[in-house]
């Protein structure tokens, strides 16, 4: 047995070889993220011999070039979160924190769980460019709001009250918004308000139908009556318009930007084994089934349905100590803050259906028909989410290995 922890930080690692007994193989050096350092570090791998495992943490996106190497390479690879490496106890009351007492800190971790150590697999790789995809997707969307509201706030010194003329699900399968694309072309309430409701009424039928959107005279009237009852600070010139151009423009494009990687995480959920059982659990649609694959990974990585529920930090730790025992405890948030925050949104959106016939939705009502406060049976209720979505999904991925290990 010979362990290599390995403690990943930008541009470098380093790298420490050890055996059980304490026997320290070879001291921890640097090795530089480049391909001639990561050619080295795999032949004095490979030099060292035996049954050899490599572990380090998943730190950000560092750790990737390092493991690949290495996994092209033939070695065995374990990428383990980095919570369980610094809640590890080295056996020592020293509290040190080095890059090089930390790589000894990893090998020990992988001589202590030796057998449980899970392999970094191609599948992995997919469950990682999905997670990537599904944070890039985060980021937009607040991008994305960043930049409505900025829109919003243009349009209350040109055109009070035009982001709320159509709502914000009128979208094209482009992913615009109706509003929005309104207002690059109304972008001022003269352009509306200074001409006759017929005339308005024709060029906005003509605007509708070249742009896809559903035309209504009685739409154009009631645009036409806010536009001549707004006031606008801001006059009606090229600056302006050039102002609110812009603001659409660059709207657009994040809106353009969230509908290709809304196609490329559904795209590479599909390959995924579990994805049709998980796109037909009540609540998971086509942006919130992927984020919640993306965010859970393999579940058969979790021993029971409790660490699943952990893991998202929904749950509520027992805290007890002699003759104390807490009875009102707040939940561990102990897990992923993405997880938890698509969790909140598969809820919500449950809510909203009101399905009778879901478990989660019945669950939910039940705490709130107690008087539970919001957020606790909210909270609840993705709890109940996650073990309905660990039983259906291990049972489809058990059954499925079952199947292919008959067939071969």
């Amino acid at each position: 047995m010979t362990a290599v922890g390995i403690d990943v930080s930008k541009g470098k690692s380093t790298v420490a070889v050890r055996r059980p007994g304490g026997e320290v193989v070879l001291t921890p050096f640097d090795v530089c993220h480049t391909t001639e350092d990561l050619k080295q570090l795999a032949a004095t791998l490979r030099s060292v011999g035996g049954e050899m495992r490599i572990v380090m943490e998943h730190t950000g996106m560092y750790w990737r070039p390092i493991a690949l190497e290495l996994k092209r390479a033939g070695f065995f690879v374990s990428v383990v979160n980095a919570m369980l490496i610094h809640d590890f106890s080295d056996n020592s009351i020293r509290k040190v924190k080095t890059d090089k007492a930390d790589s000894l800190k990893i090998a020990n971790y992988a001589l202590t769980y030796w057998a449980e150590l899970r392999e970094y697999t191609s599948e992995d790789e997919t469950r990682q460019m999905l997670k990537i995809q599904s944070r890039h997707y985060e980021r937009t969307m607040n991008t994305s709001v960043a930049l409505r509201n900025g829109l919003i706030s243009l349009l209350d010194q040109t055109f009070p009250g035009a982001n709320s003329l159509f709502g914000s699900e009128v979208r094209t399968v482009s992913g615009h918004i109706k509003w929005v694309d309104f207002v690059k072309r109304f972008w001022h309430k003269d352009c509306v308000a200074t001409v006759s409701l017929s005339s308005f009424a024709d060029t906005f039928q003509k605007w509708c139908k070249r742009t896809g959107y559903r035309f209504s005279f009685a739409d154009a009237e009631r645009i036409h009556s806010i536009a001549r009852n707004s006031v606008a600070t801001f006059p009606k010139n090229d600056s302006t318009k050039l102002l609110i151009t812009q603001a659409v423009d660059s709207l657009n494009a994040v809106y353009d930007a969230l509908q290709m990687i809304r196609k490329e995480m559904l795209r590479l959920a599909a390959l995924l084994p579990e994805f049709d059982v998980v796109m037909s659990i009540f609540g998971a649609g086509n942006i919130t089934g992927p984020q919640l694959m993306a965010e859970i990974g393999d579940v058969r990585r979790f021993t029971h349905k409790g660490a699943l529920v952990a893991f998202a930090g929904v749950d509520a730790p027992p805290y007890q100590s002699g003759m104390f025992d807490s009875k009102t405890r707040h939940v561990s948030k102990r897990g992923s803050p993405h997880l938890r925050k698509t969790l909140f949104t598969v809820c919500s959106v449950i809510l909203q259906h009101s399905n009778t016939n879901d478990p989660v939705y019945l669950f939910m009502d039940k705490k709130r028909s107690e008087g539970k406060h919001y957020y606790v049976f909210m909270v609840a209720g993705a709890a109940k989410f996650l073990r309905i979505y660990y039983a259906r999904v291990k049972e489809a991925l058990l059954a499925q290995e079952t199947e292919d290990t008959s067939a071969a």
